[in-house]
């Protein structure tokens, strides 16, 4: 047994919690950044399997101070490699820092690659090569003011990647954002959450990751993991085809209505490819239409969407400048747009497509719940909604709020929504 440390997006870390415990039955530590379970092998293939919300599984090694590189080094020497790697085989260090003192991160990678060879070399005479592509031993360096820790990480390929989105917009939003919007909005895929309306899908992501899991698809049954190719794990094989079997026994056709599309076109294509490698096509119906038009598919459902925002995307379409957009993405490096492009209609604000929609869906949503992702915390005096709860989350290095507004009959142009009875409001 080991303590397993699941990294995941801020403010995700309380929802990944609860999930490790209906996965594995186990509790878990939430701290900022992740959680912590105890765990062994079979733990970590379920968890890679599994999880939604998390973005690796990292086995812990060693953890000590440092004040420099060559502490490092020695912290790594601490580890028997020769468990975990062959001469034959290939390593990658990837290096997260913290208020860190180093000057150079990736001489800090080199010196843990160092530790690896010299300790495989000197007890089978030759050495690991390193791959920064597709490594069989993935190793995480953490270092932090003072303290460093080394992982494995199982996962390889970060768990965002669920291996079925080849077709994307201009900022892709993360499978792992989308599947914490799904789990703070408490929708679950089950026939009393209700139907699932995402009226600016883009790619799809949103109701793809919800179809998912109303059909109790595994998120990473369409991929390969990291521990397949590690020594410690080759005893487990049967356990993991036991589990991918299982796994896809268990899907079923959804107990709910999910709906989506685009005003763009060439967006609600991308969608329809998406959802069809993901092996969800059949359960969602596909239109394209402009969200300020669209009229409700049911008297009563959830709206979950992560609208376009300036810091990301600019808003488009018919009497508010929205047209043909991507989503938006989770990591701070995905490219800002705000400038005009193709298909552009309108010249509307951001703040006069928010206000169209609400106006939109005070006179034909009356009887559903929308949950908005905007950073603009001023959303709901934007859209003249009073929001019954609003929840925090990050879409990378932005902070945002996913905000609750539940549309109640009478709600007629320029009123408000009322908040559900109970509900708690969040900073």
């Amino acid at each position: 047994m080991t303590t397993l440390f699941l990294p995941c997006a801020g403010g995700v870390e309380a929802l990944l919690a609860d999930e490790v415990l209906r996965i594995t039955g186990v509790a878990a530590e939430a701290t900022r950044g992740g959680v912590w379970v105890e765990g062994n092998e079979r733990m970590a293939m379920t968890l890679n399997l599994e999880s939604r919300l998390a973005t690796r599984v990292l086995w812990p090694l060693v953890d000590g101070p440092y004040r420099d590189e060559h502490d490092l080094y020695d912290l790594a020497m601490r580890v028997d490699w020769n468990h975990w790697i062959t001469p034959e085989q290939t390593l990658r260090v990837d290096v997260s820092a913290q208020r860190s003192p180093l000057q150079s991160l990736n001489f800090s990678a080199l010196r843990i690659k160092d530790a690896v060879c010299d300790t495989v070399r000197e007890a089978t005479g030759a050495r690991p090569s390193v791959d920064t592509r597709w490594p069989d031993l993935p190793i995480a360096l953490f270092v932090g003011p003072e303290h460093a820790t080394l992982y494995v990480d199982t996962s390889g390929d970060a768990l965002f990647k669920r291996g079925w989105r080849e077709d994307t917009g201009e900022a892709p939003l993360k499978e792992t954002l989308a599947a914490a919007m799904l789990a703070a909005a408490g929708w679950q895929g089950r026939a009393e959450d209700g139907p699932l309306l995402d009226p600016c899908c883009g790619a799809g992501t949103i109701v793809i990751e919800a179809a998912q899991m109303a059909c109790g698809i595994a998120p990473g049954s369409l991929r390969r993991f990291a521990f397949e190719r590690m020594l410690p794990f080759r005893p487990f094989m049967t356990q993991w085809r036991e589990l991918q079997q299982a796994a896809k026994a268990r899907v079923h056709a959804p107990a709910v209505a999910l709906f989506a599309g685009d005003v763009s076109f060439r967006m609600t294509d991308f969608a329809v490819r998406n959802a069809e490698r993901a092996g969800v096509r059949q359960a969602i119906e596909f239109k394209t239409a402009d969200a300020l038009q669209r009229l409700p598919p049911l008297p009563s459902g959830v709206i979950l969407m992560n609208p376009p925002y300036g810091e990301r995307i600019d808003a488009k379409g018919q009497g508010s400048g929205r047209g043909e957009r991507g989503e938006r993405g989770e990591r701070s490096e995905a490219r800002e747009s705000r400038a005009p492009r193709e298909n552009f209609e309108g010249g509307g604000t951001p703040a006069e497509f928010f206000s169209n929609l609400a106006g939109h869906w005070k006179r034909h949503y009356a009887g559903w719940t929308a949950w908005l992702l905007s950073p603009e915390m001023k959303l709901p005096t934007l859209m003249r909604l009073k929001e019954s709860r609003r929840v925090p989350l990050f879409n990378g290095a932005i902070e945002c709020r996913l905000f609750r507004f539940d549309m109640t009959a009478g709600a007629g142009p320029g009123g408000r929504a009322t908040p559900a009875a109970g509900s708690a409001q969040q900073p």
